[in-house]
Order: structure tokens, then C-alpha cells, then sequence
């Protein structure tokens, strides 16, 4: 359940709609036209307003690094994982670490702040995943620094400082660890090691977290560029309970450049049981592998990722775009865990970071396409907590497993009381159910399909062979639900939760043949009489008492895609024709548009497909970096789950890939008119190429 005033939303005037598409399509043309200079990987801010700033964030996969309009500080560090109760609606929440990454640098005594630097610039840099900082200070000094959320090693950061010196100056830089609010019995440590080669200086913290469930811990030191013995001294200061530092100072000549760097590690005990000596350790291990080692890893490690890529020829805007959604994909999930983005993945703290549907519906079918290694994380985070959906399924009178609409850490229901999508938004589980069969049709691993894909699969279908309400055939009815379009609250036979059930009731059967195994004869025998309902004229109806209502997001469309329930491209039309008019200007989220992008390249119409695929993110870019928010004018960014909806546009709508039981496909298709080709790289666990040309 969205925080969205559903009501106000319902009221927006429908006559507004065309206005705004005629603007927007005026501004992409303009944009269409200045688009070649655009670089596709770069993403540049030299005019900056800190009071219409929405930061960008580095991260890999496990640790989050926001960024801030304030040199040389970051606005939040968020760790994967890392919940208590606490806040906002009796509900686990994402906690903030330490922010091990605040520092600052005085010039001849003067602290540098916002106000008094010229030449003020950020820029994104998404093929490495950095994030560089450069201006002048008065007439004394030039500064950039660049911090990375080092990609090989998943609890540390690395910030690399470079200064030159206009005329002589004396510096004097610092490293500050700030314990967050929330935190509570702060601890500080300082620790020096000397040894003959090298001398440590340690900055540590640690604290508990609001309820004391969890050690949250930080430890940060630097490194010098001077061989050893003539680094600078590191002097430690305690300010109070929550904040500390470290120092040093050193006098430049003019024209000289001095460089340092800022290396840290921040771990909870959701991470290691040791997490105190754990961040001290990671952090030693980072300063003696060096400046120089560190980057070159993390760089290669993003080089492999892009190795799955999709570029486009003739649109530079596009590209940078789609660029900038693949790599906050990327950004937010990791190989070898078992966590799961959530919607605003490691961004902030939006919706307390919990797991919804967006994961395994928008987000996870773009990841699994080009990364089954960084998807598996995701289905692995569901099989970790099936044990808590029978439990959940047990509670409500129902057998096999019921997984929670919002998941945290343990896999139990965390959905605020006052939402009502927490006992109601059933179709969750069958979404869990559809990822655990995709898993196996891009990767064909049978393996895997019987440890984990199997009783995820078996468990979802007998929990919808138990939902229905057998009320004769054609009528096994799943009654009492929010739908998908969240505005429909306890609504009987919602066409998106009806097809998805019988959906996961055929995927586990399919499954249970591929393993030689005997399927529940009943799950076939349900699937076969839940009903998808249609109205007089022939569209498929979303309810039971659905009347032509505005739709907060895709619901019947995604019978066609990604279930294939409806197939007949006459039906897919009809109801693409219907349900689009019902989309209000205001208050849905981006992958509403994204799912009418993705059905109107497949049915060949480059129009309306470009239309939309514009439509379902631009209006919901914020400054300087071009973040996407959640709605359109909508504030709350980074959202990653209508990143993922759009990539689906570009890999299963424009470019044809299809998900099929014998891997992945491509289908007809087509372009927009502005795009010359589309090619994919990198698709699957082959890593294949495909492309679309004009």
C-alpha cells in the first residue's frame, strides 16, 4: 500500500491528461534534438541548487551511498539488511549506519562549505560507479574527490581526495563518524597499529540499534600517498558521545597536487557476529591493499557487469537513461546474498525498506534477463523465509505458504496495521511463485529447481488450491483481495490476482513433470476453474464490481504480459485501449506506463509505444541528476522499481526478448522512429547478443 492519498487522486480531472501529453511531447522532441551531446555514461551537475537537490546514490549491492549538494559529505549510508523496529508504523525499518564518509578540509583556516566555492560540479560516472566532486576554493585551490561503494567488497568505501595549490596554503583535512540519531549507546574507539612498514590509524564507532537487537559498527582510516615514515600525523579528537575525528595538516606549495584517501567499513550483526572487530579488520585489509588495488578491482568488477548491456544507436538521452536505470539495477542487488531490493532500493529509507511485489514483478525479470547470478539473490531471499509464509498461511486458514506483502528481515508480515494491503494483497505469492519458475526457464538448471525452485513452487499452489472458494465450475472464486491496482480494496476476482494464481498453479505442475515427480491433480483442476471476468463490451474486468474507475497501475494488462493468460493480440488491444484512458495524470507509478510501452511495441504500434515509454519516467525525473521518482512531480527517489518496469519495455517490449520454459526467445517487435537500432548483450548465462535494427 502506497502512502498516496488514494482519494484526492481518484479526483484529479482526466481532462488535464491531454494538455500534459502535449507538452511532454513537445519537450522530448526538443530534447530529441540536443540529445547527441549527452554522454551515455556521464551524468553531469554544474548548476546546483542545495534546495532542489535529490541526491544520487552509489552503491554495490550492499552498502548505499547518497550523495550531498555540501562538499565533502554524503547526505545517508544504508546497508542491505539492516532493520529494527522503530518509527514509523510498529514495523522493522532501514536503519542509517554511521556516516563514514563525512570529512571535511580547511584552507589556511577557513572550513569549506557550499558558500564560499566557485566552479561547483558533480558528476556520475555509471561505468565505474563513482561519484566525483570538483570546485575551487577562493583563489588558493582546486579540490575534487571521488568516492566509490567498492564493488568487490561488499561493507567498504573509498573516498579519493585530490587537492592542488594555486599559491602556498596549509591544509588541514579531517574524517568525522557521526553516530545517526536513531542509534543508541554509542561507543568510540581510536586505535593506531605501527608496524615497520606501516602505521593504522583506526576511527571506530559502534552502537545498538533502537531496540537494541542489533551492533551496528564503523571504522574508517586513512590513506597517504607518501612512502612510509613521512605520512602526516594523525591526531584524534573526541567531540562527544556521537561524534569523533581524526586529522592531520600539511603545508602545499603552489602549484603542488596532494592526493589522499579515505577507506571504511560499516557491518552490523544481521552481517557477522563479529561486527566490531569485523569493520576494524575490513578497513586494515582495505589500507593495505592501497588506493590504487582497490579502484582497479572495483572497476573490474563493473566492467563484468556491463558486460550485459543494452545500448542504443540515435538517441544519446535515451541511452543515458536507460544507462542510469540499469546501473541503480545493478547498484541495489548483489551475487551470493539473499536479499532483495526494495522499491527504492539503496537510496534511502523509503518504504522502511521493505520487499514488496516490486521485486519479484518489475525488478527482477530485467535482472534475470541479463543477471541469473544477481536474480538469484533475490529468489534466494524468499526460499530463506518460506518457513515464515507457512507460518503466515497457517494463521490465516490457509495451507501451503502465504508470503507477506512487506517483508524485512525474518520474512514475517510487516506491513503497517492501517494497511489493509498487508492482510489483503494476496497476489504477492503468486508472484514469488512466477520468479521461482522464471528462474529455472532462463537458466534451465533442474538443480536448482528441485532444492529450492520445487518447494516454493509446490508451496505457492497449495496455498491457491486452498485460497479459492469452489463455488462450482467456473466459479472457484478468490474473493476478499486488494488488487494490483491498489485503489480496488477488498475486491472478489481481481483479473491480475486470478490469472497469477493460475499461473503459479501450472508453473508448479510443469515443474513437477520436469522432475519426474507426481503433481497435485487438484491444482490443474483448480486453475482450470478460476475466472477471468469481462464486461459488455468485451474488455477484460479488472473486478467483480469494477465500473470503469481510474486505475492506479497496470492490473488487467499484465494478463497479457507477463502471463500470457491473454494471447489473442485483438483482446490485448481492446484492453490496452480501455485501461489506458483510466490512468489518471497524477499518482501512478512508473511501471503502469511502462507495462503499455512494453504491449504496444509488441503489437507493432512505435507510436504508442514511444509515447509511453517516455511518459512512464520523465515527468518523474528530479534534479540534477535526473533520479526517477515514483509518480510523476513526485519527490521520493530513487525508484527502482519503475526502473525496472521501463528496462522490461526496452529488453521484452522493443527489443523481444520472451521468457520462455526452454530459455529466452526474441519475438517481432519494433523500435521508435527516433531510435536507429537496439542491441542487447550479454542475455542470459550464455551471455548472448540480440538486436533489433531499423
Amino acid at each position: 500500500m502506497r502512502t498516496l492519498d488514494a482519494h484526492f487522486l481518484r479526483l484529479l480531472s482526466m481532462k488535464r491528461k491531454n494538455i500534459f501529453l502535449s507538452i511532454l511531447l513537445l519537450l522530448t522532441c526538443a530534447n530529441f534534438l540536443f540529445s547527441q551531446s549527452v554522454d551515455p555514461w556521464k551524468i553531469t551537475a554544474d548548476k546546483i541548487d542545495p534546495s532542489n537537490y535529490y541526491g544520487v546514490t552509489v552503491a554495490n549491492g550492499m552498502i548505499g551511498v547518497v550523495s550531498s549538494p555540501e562538499p565533502f559529505k554524503v547526505k545517508d549510508v544504508v546497508l542491505a539488511g539492516a532493520y529494527d523496529l522503530y518509527g514509523r508504523g510498529r514495523v522493522s525499518n532501514f536503519l542509517r549506519s554511521f556516516n563514514l564518509l563525512n570529512a571535511y578540509l580547511e584552507i589556511d583556516g577557513t572550513r569549506i562549505d557550499a558558500k564560499n566555492t566557485s566552479n561547483f560540479k558533480q558528476e556520475l560516472d555509471m561505468h565505474h560507479a563513482s561519484f566525483t566532486t570538483s570546485f575551487d576554493f577562493q583563489d588558493k585551490a582546486t579540490v575534487t574527490y571521488t568516492y566509490y561503494s567498492l564493488r568487490h567488497l561488499p561493507f567498504t568505501v573509498l573516498m579519493d581526495i585530490r587537492i592542488t595549490a594555486k599559491k602556498n596554503i596549509s591544509i588541514g583535512a579531517a574524517s568525522v563518524m557521526e553516530a545517526p540519531d536513531a542509534l543508541k549507546d554509542v561507543q568510540n574507539y581510536y586505535n593506531e597499529i605501527d608496524r615497520p612498514h606501516v602505521v593504522i590509524s583506526l576511527l571506530t564507532s559502534s552502537a545498538k540499534s533502537p531496540t537494541g537487537k542489533l551492533l551496528m559498527c564503523a571504522s574508517n582510516t586513512f590513506l597517504f600517498s607518501e612512502p612510509h615514515g613521512q605520512e602526516p600525523r594523525v591526531i584524534h579528537e573526541m567531540w562527544d558521545n556521537n561524534m569523533h575525528l581524526m586529522k592531520f595538516s600539511k603545508q602545499l606549495k603552489a602549484g603542488e597536487t596532494y592526493s589522499y584517501s579515505i577507506a571504511g567499513t560499516s557491518i552490523t550483526s544481521a552481517h557477522h557476529d563479529d561486527p566490531l572487530n569485523e569493520a576494524e579488520r575490513m578497513t586494515i585489509f582495505a589500507k593495505l591493499e592501497g588506493r590504487d588495488r582497490l579502484i582497479q578491482f572495483h572497476n573490474k568488477a563493473w566492467d563484468e557487469l556491463w558486460k550485459s548491456d543494452i545500448k542504443i544507436e540515435g538517441d544519446d538521452q535515451s541511452q543515458q537513461d536507460i544507462h542510469s536505470m540499469l546501473y541503480h539495477l545493478y547498484s541495489f542487488v548483489r551475487e551470493g546474498t539473499a536479499l532483495s531490493p526494495s522499491p527504492m532500493g539503496l537510496s534511502g529509507l523509503g518504504y522502511n525498506g521493505h520487499v514488496f511485489w516490486d521485486s519479484e514483478l518489475w525488478m527482477y525479470p530485467a535482472i534475470l534477463v541479463l543477471h541469473p547470478e544477481l536474480a538469484k539473490s533475490m529468489i534466494e531471499y524468499r526460499f530463506q523465509r518460506l518457513e515464515a509464509a507457512r507460518r503466515n498461511a497457517f494463521n490465516h486458514g490457509y495451507k501451503g505458504a502465504m508470503f507477506p506483502w512487506e517483508s524485512a528481515a525474518t520474512g514475517v508480515e510487516e506491513t503497517p496495521v492501517w494497511a489493509l494491503s498487508g492482510p489483503f494483497e494476496h497476489h504477492i505469492t503468486a508472484c514469488v511463485g512466477i520468479a521461482a519458475w522464471n528462474y529455472y526457464c532462463v537458466t534451465q538448471d533442474k538443480e536448482w529447481l528441485k532444492e529450492k525452485g520445487w518447494p516454493l513452487l509446490k508451496e505457492t499452489a497449495d496455498f491457491w488450491a486452498s485460497r479459492v472458494e469452489r463455488n462450482g465450475p467456473g466459479k472457484y472464486d478468490i474473493k476478499d483481495v486488494v488488487a494490483a491496482d491498489e485503489w480496488a480494496e477488498n475486491v472478489d476476482n481481481n483479473a491480475w490476482t486470478n490469472a497469477a494464481a493460475k499461473a503459479v498453479l501450472h508453473y508448479a505442475t510443469d515443474a513437477a513433470k520436469i522432475l519426474g515427480m507426481s503433481a497435485n491433480e487438484d491444482w490443474m483442476h483448480v486453475a482450470n476453474n478460476i475466472p477471468i471476468l469481462k464486461m459488455e463490451n468485451g474488455v477484460t474486468k479488472e473486478h467483480a464490481t469494477y465500473h470503469g474507475e481510474g486505475i492506479k497501475q497496470a492490473d488487467v494488462n499484465l494478463l497479457a504480459y507477463p502471463l500470457k493468460e491473454i494471447t489473442d493480440l485483438k483482446q490485448v488491444k481492446k484492453d490496452l485501449e480501455y485501461y489506458e484512458q483510466r490512468v489518471p495524470n497524477a499518482g501512478t507509478p512508473a511501471m503502469t506506463q511502462a507495462i503499455f510501452t512494453l504491449l504496444y511495441a509488441r503489437l507493432g504500434d512505435a507510436d504508442k509505444a514511444w509515447h509511453w515509454f517516455k511518459d512512464a519516467y520523465v515527468p518523474n525525473l528530479n534534479p540534477p541528476f535526473r533520479v526517477i521518482a515514483e509518480t510523476k512531480g513526485g519527490t521520493n527517489p530513487y525508484f527502482s522499481t519503475g526502473a525496472g518496469g521501463i528496462i522490461q519495455s526496452v529488453l521484452m517490449g522493443f527489443g523481444g526478448l520472451d521468457i520462455t520454459p526452454n530459455g529466452i526467445v526474441q519475438i517481432k517487435s519494433v523500435l521508435p522512429k527516433q531510435w536507429k537500432s537496439l542491441t542487447i548483450t550479454g542475455v542470459g548465462p550464455t551471455q548472448k547478443t540480440f538486436a533489433v535494427h531499423k
